[in-house]
């Protein structure tokens, strides 16, 4: 038995060498050979995902959570993908590529080196700490870690629990899971990121149930908080599709609806384009038409007003001979005779004449441009409409850089946004996306079934709490928590 460092770097360090280690016996052991798998099949496809089942030999084992490549003959390209798990002879695999419904052979290589010096960088990365990562809750494993190395259950029967280390020792595994879901929803009711892990895939699968059922029954909205990293391999289960919860699943459902959206806005851009010229065309148009008619109302004023100052004259003339003699000269005065009230008549007469014809110009013109001002009644409400949601969308500028940004499945920024991700250890430890992902809980369903080196590793990614959950019986000298043991299985 290796004794526990004093502090977290070191058993960090130490862990890290033992990694490495396995890595070069993994090497030298041909832990990395090729298996001939047989009987492949199809089981489902979510997003970019593909879950197919194989069929090996009963005395091979292949590890959950190795990273694996699959060859299908020379003229095919290999895929990868990871174990799921493994059930007697049937290996199921998640992987990255569609291989057809039905493979009659393959070939398997797995990556167990790979996966150990994976996991060995990850810890050695943490024991350099500094600011990616907050190891205050990490250390208050050590204790554990140690009482689990040795077997010692009463030391572990008697930790306190804190707000920063939880234990939840029962031996009733369904008791003990739904303290668990009661425990994930007074965490997301404070407004708390949690990262679930479990030992293996079908607890994982199990866990992600009996939370989701437990969540839907207090109200929450298990579907967008809730996310199974992997491929579920259950199927439906007291009303929850956990094929739904997946996180591909849902990413692609997100990003498909994004690819929905954009699709949306860039028909409505195109055709806001296309309406803005046109309207501005009519309203160009109906300015002019507003000139015209001003025009057209002016010289119809002036028309009005000589017509009636030629039918004042007529009827000075018509009367100009019953006029009182006084009147007459008085007219003659200013010079309004006979003789000049007809010059004016002829003038007036001239100046309607030139009129007429001016207003008739206009009403040409008036009649020109009616049919270019007027705008069709169903592209008003259109219009305004498109542009309330240019408006609201910042502007036409920030509408094409929308549409011109490239789509990129940010894997990274997208987990960041799911309230509880549920998954294995294994996975935690040696995929790339958990390097810069943050939590603020850690619960560890099965603890004890979990090996050191993964559990440190999810271990650093919180910020706040702990919580351990598993049946003390399976705490053994020489179990999980053992820290000469290696995290390969292949063989």
């Amino acid at each position: 038995m290796t004794a526990i460092p004093d502090t977290l770097p070191d058993l960090l360090d130490q862990l890290a060498a033992t990694l490495e280690g396995d890595a070069a016996r993994s090497t030298e052991q041909g832990l990395d050979q090729s298996i001939p798998l047989t009987r492949g099949r199809l089981l489902q496809t979510i997003g970019n995902l593909h879950l197919y089942e194989f069929y090996l030999s009963v005395d091979v084992v292949v590890g959950a959570d190795l990273s694996v490549t699959l060859l299908l003959g020379e003229e095919a390209e290999p895929t990868e993908g990871i174990v799921l798990f493994q059930d007697g002879e049937r290996l199921v695999l998640q992987l990255f590529d569609a291989v057809g419904d039905v493979v009659p052979s393959a070939t398997l290589v797995p990556d167990a080196s790979g996966m150990a010096l994976t996991t060995s960088r990850r810890l050695a990365e943490m024991s350099k700490a500094g600011a990616s990562y907050t190891l205050g809750p990490a250390e208050r494993l050590l204790p554990v870690l140690e009482a689990g190395q040795s077997g010692d259950r009463a030391a572990l029967e008697a930790l306190v629990p804190t707000s920063v280390l939880t234990p939840l020792w029962q031996d009733d595994l369904t008791a003990r899971r739904q303290k668990l879901a009661t425990l994930v929803i007074e965490l997301l009711r404070g407004n708390k990121r949690i990262l679930l892990v479990a030992p293996d895939h079908q607890s994982a699968d199990a866990i992600t149930l009996l939370t989701a059922r437990a969540m839907k029954a207090a109200g929450l909205t298990f579907k967008s908080w809730l996310s199974r990293y992997e491929v579920a391999t259950s199927k439906e289960s007291g009303g929850i599709p956990l094929p739904d919860l997946g996180f591909e699943a849902q990413m692609h459902q997100f990003y498909a609806k994004s690819r929905s959206d954009k699709a949306v806005l860039r028909k409505k851009y195109d055709r806001f384009r296309e309406l803005t010229p046109i309207l501005a065309y009519k309203a160009q148009k109906q300015k002019d038409l507003d000139e015209v008619r001003l025009l057209e109302w002016r010289l119809v004023t002036q028309l009005t007003d000589f017509q009636a100052k030629i039918k004042e004259i007529d009827q000075t003339l018509t009367d100009y001979e019953q006029l009182p003699i006084w009147k007459r000269l008085s007219m003659q005065a200013v010079g309004k005779n006979v003789e000049s009230l007809r010059e004016y008549k002829a003038i007036y007469e001239r100046h309607c004449a030139g009129l007429r014809q001016e207003v008739d110009i206009a009403k040409e013109r008036i009649a020109e441009l009616i049919p270019e001002a007027t705008v069709p009644k169903e592209l008003k409400p259109e219009f305004a409409e498109l542009k309330e949601d240019v408006i609201r969308l910042g502007g036409t500028k920030k509408i094409r850089e929308l549409l011109a940004a490239q789509e990129d499945t940010n894997r990274q920024a997208f987990v960041q946004n799911r309230r509880v991700i549920v998954t294995t250890a294994a996975r935690v430890a040696a995929d790339p996306l958990f390097r810069k992902v943050r939590f603020d809980v850690l619960i560890a369903d099965e603890a004890p079934r979990i090996r050191a080196a993964f559990l440190l590793a999810a271990a650093g990614l919180v910020r706040e709490r702990i919580v351990l959950s598993g049946d003390l019986r399976e705490v053994t000298a020489g179990g999980a928590w053992n820290l000469t043991d290696g995290v390969l299985t292949v063989g």
